[in-house]
Formats: C-alpha cells, sequence, structure tokens
C-alpha cells in the first residue's frame, strides 16, 4: 500500500496495527504519525493481514502455501514492530557534565 492511498485505506492501515496492539494503540498512532519505518511496517501489516484473509479464494494448489507465507509475515512484521514500540518507550538519560570543585 502507498502512503498517498484514500483517507479510508490510510486510517484502515493504522486501525490493522491498532487492532494487533490494542493495549499500545496510543503509542502505535504516535509512532504511524511520527517515525516512517513504523508507518512503512503498518502498511506491510495490512497488506500481509488482507492477504492471509482473503487465502481460501486461492486455488487449492496454492492455498496452504500462501497460507505459511502470509502468516509467515505477519509475524515477523508484528515481531518488528513490537521490537519498535518497545524501543520508543526506552528514555536515555544524560548527566550533567561533572563540574569541579568551584574555586574561592
Amino acid at each position: 500500500m502507498a502512503s498517498g492511498e484514500t483517507g479510508s485505506t490510510y486510517l484502515s492501515v493504522l486501525e490493522t496495527a491498532e487492532a494487533y496492539f490494542p493495549d499500545q494503540a496510543r503509542l502505535v498512532q504516535r509512532l504511524f504519525y511520527v517515525d516512517e519505518a513504523f508507518h512503512s511496517m503498518c502498511e506491510d501489516l495490512a497488506a500481509a493481514a488482507q492477504a492471509l484473509a482473503h487465502v481460501e479464494q486461492l486455488p487449492d494448489t496454492l492455498r496452504e502455501a500462501r497460507r505459511l507465507e502470509y502468516a509467515g509475515l505477519v509475524d515477523a512484521l508484528l515481531k518488528e514492530m513490537r521490537e519498535a514500540i518497545l524501543q520508543s518507550k526506552i528514555v536515555m538519560l544524560r548527566r550533567s557534565p561533572v563540574i569541579g570543585p568551584k574555586s574561592p
């Protein structure tokens, strides 16, 4: 899915990601809008999930192979997205520079 598609498609991509991470919906929304890589993962997830949902329409000879392929893609994307969500929660703390004793 391209980022320039209609607004409803754009929202359905976000809704798909939120459905997989319901407890993290607000963070998913923030990452979707500010992190281009995460946004791309959401688009890929929506496409893979849609393909998986329609695998029954494929010919018998392709169905099981495609089901495994799409399920593997969904799992890999979810793992990558989970890692991105966890990384976004890490706060880097910096110490103030050490300043020597004050001169009298």
